[in-house]
């Protein structure tokens, strides 16, 4: 496992805690969610920053 510094745009179209579950939903997408912060808030979508926990890929030798 390794962990992965990603950034997501989120639409802010829904209520707060539907937007809680909207981001790490998200974020799931990408891996594991280990932390997440809003980072910046426009009219209409959020920018949140996340670590998340990757399963490592395996190389196959020839």
């Amino acid at each position: 496992m390794t962990t992965h510094f990603i950034e997501a745009e989120i639409e802010l179209d829904a209520s707060t805690t539907e937007l809680q579950a909207n981001i790490e939903a998200k974020l799931r997408e990408q891996g594991e969610p280990l932390r997440w912060a809003v980072t910046d808030v426009q009219s209409e979508t959020a920018t949140v920053e996340a670590v998340v926990l990757k399963p490592e890929e395996t190389v196959l030798s020839r």
